[in-house]
């Protein structure tokens, strides 16, 4: 076996070539850390090419330092309904934790390509915001790997997860992912909260005149002329927010945690990158908007919606570059 080391385009040359240019339809990973976000990417990825491929995970460090609430839902929405049947994600559970980034890819049953190095299953690793190196390995000996981890594992989507592991609100997890471990003063894992101290930004659903525009925003899909689902919607961005780096590029994904614990997968839309949206189905975040406000799915939404409801705005909190907590509580 060849002595490669890859270090450039990394997310190419290893999530993408495999099933693009040698016709690979199952991808078995074993990461430390790893995020919703960046598999939702993937997957969008893999879509673009009209390539259709399965992906199993095992988040390896699990057992010392548990998982965000944001990812565990994402993950858990991702294997339950946006990918249902072509993904797989697992967390460890027995000690002691795995900080390995293993990638086997398959060809039916037969191993074919296998990689290992530095790289966790994150946006932020394989993308140009840090430097990683992967090399081959024996692409048996990483599906051995896989398999061997395998039966120490729960699936995210079980209902003893949140038992086995810890899962902690977001703004714990980032600013202290293992002291939990020695620290019985701890917030418990359900604890709202405290987002103050963060980085936000405050974005008006309004227009520059106060109305709620009629056929764009919140209402993007009220256009029936051209057949237009009626729930799909985006949140706009001024330009003294798009213009900046509070959220990341237009090509990166990221994970949305609400403040009525819902999970949204989200990237940025449209010229300048101005708008959020739901890019796996921009009605998804329509219809949350129409259920916080008591609306039926696919209703215009009004100003006197919004001002019976209470809030003509969003607050969104920056946690990290894949997550955010977006508050539209009262």
């Amino acid at each position: 076996m060849p002595d490669i080391i890859l270090t450039d385009d990394i997310f190419t040359e290893l999530l993408i070539n495999p099933p693009v240019q040698d016709g690979c339809d199952r991808l078995c990973i074993v990461s430390g850390y790893a995020t919703a976000a960046m598999t939702f990417h993937h997957f969008q990825e893999l879509h673009r090419r009209e390539r259709g491929v399965n992906i199993s995970l095992i988040v390896g460090m699990c057992p010392q330092d548990g998982l965000s609430k944001s990812n565990h839902r994402a993950f858990q929405d991702l294997m339950s309904n946006s990918y249902a049947g072509h993904f797989e994600c697992s967390y460890l559970i027995n000690h002691p934790p795995v900080h390995s980034k293993i990638y086997c890819w398959l060809r039916g049953d037969e191993p074919a390509h296998g990689y290992i190095g530095s790289a966790n299953y994150t946006q932020t690793a394989f993308s140009k915001a840090q430097r990683e190196a992967m090399t081959l390995c024996s692409p048996r000996q990483s599906l051995e790997y896989f398999q061997k981890l395998l039966p120490q594992t729960i699936y995210c989507t079980h209902a003893d997860a949140g038992d086995l592991i810890q899962i902690y609100n977001d703004r714990y997890f980032r600013r202290s992912p293992a002291a939990h471990l020695q620290d019985e003063t701890r917030p418990a894992p359900d604890l709202v909260a405290d987002y103050t101290g963060l980085p936000f930004a405050r974005l008006t659903l309004l227009d520059r005149q106060g109305r709620l525009p009629l056929r764009s925003g919140l209402n993007w899909g009220q256009r029936p002329e051209v057949r237009r689902e009626p729930n799909q919607a985006y949140i706009k961005m001024p330009s003294n927010v798009y213009s900046t780096d509070f959220f990341p590029p237009r090509t990166v994904h990221f994970t949305v945690l609400t403040d009525d614990n819902k999970v949204l997968i989200c990237a940025r839309a449209q010229d300048n990158g101005k708008a959020i949206h739901t890019p796996h189905n921009n009605s998804l975040i329509g219809e949350y908007f129409r259920n916080r406000l008591g609306l039926p799915n696919g209703a215009p939404v009004t100003l006197a919606d919004l001002q019976r409801y209470g809030r003509t705005d969003v607050v969104f909190y920056k946690i990290d570059d894949e997550t955010y907590f977006m508050d539209f509580s009262v």
